[in-house]
């Protein structure tokens, strides 16, 4: 019995030993499934503008030519321009591998619309999301057609990836009423964690990325991390609609006060460097290409020609040429044109100024304006001159009204009065003689 005992127990140990080797395999198995995969962090922060749209982009094109396995976009932003948010919609509807939005703080407004368009949404404790409606750049609420609009890309959001459309309503349209979710008629819905697990709208609540990359079976995955570069946040400064106008104003400042300087100075290298940032940030963001950056240099080329070449057809194509660069490179026609509006009132106002403080007589205007003048003090003579006729007295042939012609010892000659008429047969006196212009004066 005792040696049964002892088998008995030896075969229990064996077999529990095995079931223990089994589990560690599954989980080795398990941590080798995902160990060789890839996942991208990408942060969605601030507003949501084309400079964060750019940088999306080019992020995103990196993970998918990277082979990554699944991409986590961490989401913390109040909102922004409802047109970048539908580009960046339709960049994640592109994506064939996994994505996950991960709410850290806040996803609103255009930011809601982000996160709905995610394989999976995930909370952290305390974060909310929600939204509201479409508001103008003058603080206004936009019309109706506009908020319509974004009612429906709401919806569709929410659909795209199976969810609940009414929720992504109540979020765009305040008149649906959803009490039991703390948004009563007349306010946008706004979901907490438990509520947005409730309807639908998480998959999960996370302290962190650890726990996140735990629930997503992705512990053993290789995490790449991405963070915006000095050059994507410089970019995402400069495409702001407020500084775009403000860039192209300091350009134009700096042409037309450069102008009026001796030589080349802080104007134009102020002027020339606002030009470049411009250029510089639109080309980091996606929004420029090579293209409009060789269309600016031929258009300042054809500029710098038309001080050498006169006729004005140049110059034309020079203006035209640059023009087209900016209209090129901007998101927006329609604010690219009040942009460009905006820098030349301010160029119109700053050279009417100068002009009336300075002249011409400083800087370029000195050098391409013809000062010259065929004065007689400086030997220049028109026509004979009749200066032998000054104090000569003489007859009114004709009323002269103010001109006409008078006798002046047996001579006709063409003549004008000071501006008062004067009738025939008046006695006259010649009182200056320039060039073929004599002038008279009625003898009292």
């Amino acid at each position: 019995m005792p040696g049964k005992r002892i088998t008995m127990s030896i075969l229990i140990i064996a077999v529990t030993f095995m079931a223990f080797q089994t589990n560690l395999i599954l989980i080795q198995a398990e941590n080798d499934d995902d160990s060789g995969k890839t996942v991208y962090v990408i942060p969605i922060e601030r507003e949501v503008e084309r400079g964060l749209e750019g940088f999306l982009t080019r992020t995103v094109k990196e993970a998918i030519e990277s082979g990554a396995d699944h991409i986590i976009f961490e989401i913390d932003t109040p909102g922004g321009r409802v047109d970048s948010a539908g580009q960046i919609g339709e960049l994640l509807q592109s994506i064939d591998i996994p994505t996950t939005s991960f709410i850290v703080h806040e996803a609103l407004s255009a930011g809601s619309y982000i996160a709905l368009h995610m394989d999976y949404i995930y909370f952290k404790p305390n974060a909310t999301m929600g939204a509201r409606g479409v508001i103008t750049s003058d603080g206004n609420a936009a019309n109706d057609k506009a908020q319509s609009a974004w009612l429906a890309a709401m919806r569709s959001a929410a659909e795209s990836k199976g969810r609940n459309p009414l929720y992504a309503a109540a979020m765009a349209d305040p008149t649906i009423d959803l009490p039991e979710y703390d948004a009563p008629s007349g306010e946008y819905l706004t979901l907490g964690p438990n509520r947005a697990l409730e309807v639908g709208y998480a998959d999960g609540i996370v302290n962190d990325r650890v726990e996140l990359l735990h629930e997503l079976g992705l512990s053993g995955a290789t995490i790449v991390e991405i963070k915006p570069t000095i050059a994507d946040e410089i970019a995402r400064f400069i495409t702001n609609p407020i500084v775009i106008p403000i860039l192209l104003s300091v350009a134009s400042l700096g042409l037309i006060v450069e102008l009026y300087s001796p030589g080349f100075g802080v104007p134009g290298i102020m002027g020339i460097i606002a030009l470049l940032l411009f250029f510089y940030g639109h080309i980091v963001a996606g929004l420029a290409g090579m293209e409009a950056v060789i269309l600016l240099l031929l258009g300042i080329g054809l500029i710098i020609l038309e001080l050498f070449i006169p006729g004005g057809i140049v110059g034309l194509l020079g203006t035209a040429a640059i023009l087209g660069s900016l209209f090129m490179s901007g998101y927006s026609i329609s604010h690219m044109a009040m942009s460009i509006a905006i820098a030349f009132i301010v160029a119109i106002i700053v050279g009417v100024i100068l002009f009336r403080r300075i002249g011409l007589d400083k800087g370029v205007f000195k050098h391409i304006i013809l000062r010259d003048q065929t004065t007689t003090e400086l030997g220049y003579v028109s026509s004979v001159g009749r200066l032998e006729l000054i104090g000569l007295e003489g007859v009114a042939v004709t009323p002269l009204r103010p001109s006409g012609i008078g006798l002046f010892n047996d001579e006709r000659i063409d003549i004008v009065t000071e501006g008062s008429f004067i009738d025939k047969d008046k006695p006259i006196k010649v009182i200056k003689a320039e060039g073929i212009r004599v002038v008279v004066k009625e003898v009292i």
